[in-house]
């Protein structure tokens, strides 16, 4: 069944109102160099995100998404590879182009193709769900304390058992996280600094003050992820568990998924955050699994397409059982699906239906959108 043709839509999808920060300390949240300028320039919903919309000959259709800030050169050379190839013919292990940032959002497109072809789900093309539905977690960027009491009074108030804030040196975690214990005393707290605690004395500061509070579920990234014997020493130093980020699309920071097993090596976390496409999540469950470690889905704040195959890969990952970074409509105006994903926080459900399960909104991509392209044979 051959790969007819492609439509690649580019969109940009801005964040609701105050979901991310407080206005005070608003601070971009990725690390991609943007033009001429370094990592952490613009915020993340000022990047465009691409989706893939794939077609058989047959009239079947597979959706994709792209992580933000795609190359075209690197899309137009995977979609001369693929147009005119029988889908049945690819390895799902291995798609016949190199790995590159834009690989996961064409690998989505193949499988929820190749499922809808079979009459399948995605998530039994990974074996077969180990739970029906995912623990969730709400988010957010840096606050000022000020607004901590009624952020998490509202999101305890959807259901929701857990926040995660990203944080740096300037960020008053101490108070975020007492105030938090004073309000609702239920909700755990995982604190995601993105390596800029910058070194163990800086970090050991912070988890001193922490300690004793009892909230935080465990600290994200604390220190350089290649400084893994202080992540050692930071595990050994308390008992607030200490997490690596694995996130296989940050390419150019080198992040593979030997980090994983050379953080287990080295004793050096109690858990991980994965971020990677479906065949890749999948060989990270497996070396979390085979070590008794847990794990939670990264993201970066996506749309509903690769949130939808999130929630597959994790309802198949018997290691993912910390909460996903998996928002829906919390964060961003709209996730371009005609139906939503199924929340009630603190958990999403696996879609039902063939593929992802899921149906893309035209109307709502074309408000979106900022450029179209098509390819075919």
């Amino acid at each position: 069944m051959k790969i007819s043709r492609i439509t690649c839509y580019e969109v940009l999808v801005p964040a609701r109102e105050g979901a991310i920060d407080s206005k005070q300390v608003s601070k971009p949240l990725h690390k991609l160099p943007v033009g001429a300028m370094e990592g952490w320039s613009l915020q993340f919903d000022q990047l465009p995100k691409l989706l893939i919309k794939m077609e058989l000959e047959s009239g079947i259709v597979g959706w994709g998404e792209l992580y933000r800030n795609h190359n075209w050169a690197t899309v137009d050379a995977i979609i001369h590879t693929l147009l005119g190839r029988d889908i049945e013919s690819l390895s799902l292990q291995h798609l016949p182009f190199t790995f590159c940032r834009e690989y996961d959002g064409f690998e989505c497109a193949v499988w929820d193709a190749y499922a809808r072809l079979h009459n399948m789900r995605v998530v039994d093309l990974l074996g077969g769900p180990c739970k029906q539905k995912v623990k969730v977690s709400a988010w957010s960027s840096h606050r000022v304390i000020e607004e901590v009491e009624d952020l998490v009074k509202n999101y305890h108030a959807l259901g929701y058992d857990c926040i995660k804030f990203k944080c740096d040196l300037q960020d008053d975690v101490q108070g975020w996280c007492e105030t938090i214990a004073t309000t609702v005393p239920s909700m755990q707290v995982i604190l995601d600094p993105n390596e800029r605690w910058q070194y163990a004395f800086e970090a050991r500061k912070r988890i001193d003050g922490l300690k004793n509070i009892g909230n935080v579920l465990c600290i994200e990234d604390p220190v350089p992820r290649w400084k893994l014997t202080e992540y050692a020493s930071l595990r050994a130093y308390s008992s607030i568990p200490v997490v690596l980020h694995v996130s296989l699309p940050y390419l150019l920071d080198g992040q593979r998924i030997k980090d994983a097993i050379q953080a287990i090596q080295l004793e050096a976390v109690d858990g991980f955050n994965f971020n990677g496409g479906l065949a890749d999540f999948q060989r990270l469950d497996h070396i979390a699994s085979a070590s008794g470690l847990p794990c939670w889905h990264g993201s970066e704040i996506d749309l509903g397409i690769l949130e939808a195959m999130y929630v597959h890969c994790s309802s198949a990952a018997a290691s993912c059982t910390w909460p996903s970074d998996i928002f829906g409509r919390l964060i961003r105006t709209h996730d371009l699906l005609k139906t939503p994903l199924l929340f009630e926080p603190p958990y999403v459900y696996l879609p039902q239906g063939n593929g992802l399960g899921v149906e893309p909104d035209p109307d709502a991509i074309a408000y979106y959108q900022t450029a179209k392209k098509e390819y075919h044979l």
